[in-house]
């Protein structure tokens, strides 16, 4: 399926005909699910396995995967990255008409550093001395992502950034495929034995998640930038004026299908591993991205089916609040004020794991409380 549009010819039109501030909900809605699964789910599905014993295999299913595959809550970050890449179109496009690229640069830096200073600060800062700092983490990720997916934007053409993502995903595999790592050789990557984790544990200072290496380390940020390059590409697809919107839908779900077959592909050399962020991980993630992407564009924003994503909007609207948020005020314990005590062994004695469900799902509740009140009194915390 083929679009009757050049690549410039789309970047252009993307920015004319295109009302500069408009609002996709169908953009907020995903994020806002990718969030319902961070800051709720886990506690209900661990309720859920007590109440009803799950096979070994599936309850692994939805917890990350150990090193190489793929498992349900792995496309949790990249679907983040992907999503930050298709709200830049939106974001910058106004930026650049309104202030000029050169301006909009220097915000998207900025915006960039307050981000990564805070992910520093969220995982501790110094409070425990600098053996505990950790440098390289979630939010400073998805930081150095929205700088480069956002300069790129700004500075290249559709062609660049084409240009730009291959190099990275191929880059990034003939690295970790060719560069031998001492002791254990080119082309292993297992845990340990592969370039990105010898470079964390020789180059990354202080604090590592996994002990003398990263997930979210030096090297893998590399393709993880493709990961947000690729969420560009659909956000021009959408923006674009003269695209009609059920021909958008067909193609954000063909790059999708496409993604997921080339990620599958690439697998069987270069294995899907989300702790380094391979090239597989990130074309699989990516279409499974925007499929989803294309789905909820249709059912929102095509079929008009609003009313069940709103609560999906409050909390994508303010996803860096109710994370922020998540780190600071544990409200799994703000429940079990209201429902922990007799109530929970009376609610367990009915039925095993019942207290623990009741808790995290008024521990959810109360998250989309607050994204609420933020969002009817038009309160966004953004950076």
């Amino acid at each position: 399926m083929a679009i009757a549009v050049s690549p410039e010819r789309m970047r252009v039109e993307t920015s004319s005909i295109a009302a500069p501030s408009q609002r996709v909900m169908s953009i907020d809605a995903l994020r806002g699910v990718d969030m319902f699964f961070i800051v709720g789910v886990e506690q209900i599905i661990d309720a859920l396995s007590k109440m009803f014993p799950m096979q070994p295999t599936l309850e692994s299913r939805l917890q990350h995967a150990p090193w190489a595959g793929f498992h349900f809550y792995d496309l949790i970050f990249p679907l983040f990255a992907f999503i930050i890449g298709v709200s830049l179109v939106f974001s910058l496009s106004k930026a650049v008409a309104v202030e000029g690229k050169a301006a909009a640069s220097l915000k998207t830096i900025k915006r960039g550093l307050i981000l990564f200073l805070l992910g520093v600060f969220l995982y501790g800062g110094m409070s425990r001395g600098l053996d505990h700092l950790r440098i390289l983490g979630v939010l400073q990720r998805l930081a150095i992502c929205s700088v480069f997916g956002g300069l790129a934007f700004i500075w290249l053409n559709t062609r660049a950034i084409v240009a730009l993502t291959v190099t990275l995903l191929v880059g990034y595999w003939a690295m970790m495929t060719f560069i031998p790592v001492p002791g254990f050789g080119a082309g292993d990557y297992a845990e340990g034995h592969n370039l990105a984790n010898w470079i964390d544990k020789n180059y990354l200072p202080y604090f590592k998640w996994d002990g003398d290496h990263d997930p979210e380390g030096i090297l893998s940020s590399l393709p993880a930038i493709a990961s947000t390059l690729l969420g560009l590409f659909a956000g021009l697809v959408i923006k674009n004026g003269v695209i009609p919107p059920a021909r958008k839908v067909r193609v954000l779900l063909l790059w999708g299908i496409v993604g997921v077959i080339a990620g599958l592909l690439w697998h069987t050399q270069f294995p899907i591993i989300k702790k380094v962020w391979t090239s597989s991980f990130v074309l699989f993630t990516a279409g499974v991205s925007s499929i989803l992407l294309g789905l909820f564009y249709w059912i929102i924003d095509i079929k008009n089916c609003r009313a069940w994503a709103k609560p999906f909007v409050w909390i994508g609207m303010n996803a860096i609040t109710i994370y922020v948020l998540f780190h600071f005020i544990n409200l799994q314990n703000v429940a079990s004020r209201i429902v922990g005590g007799e109530i929970k062994i009376s609610l367990d004695m009915a039925y095993n794991g019942l207290g623990d469900l009741v808790t995290s799902l008024l521990a959810l509740c109360f998250s989309f409380w607050i994204c609420k009140f933020l969002y009817d009194r038009k309160i966004f915390l953004r950076v």
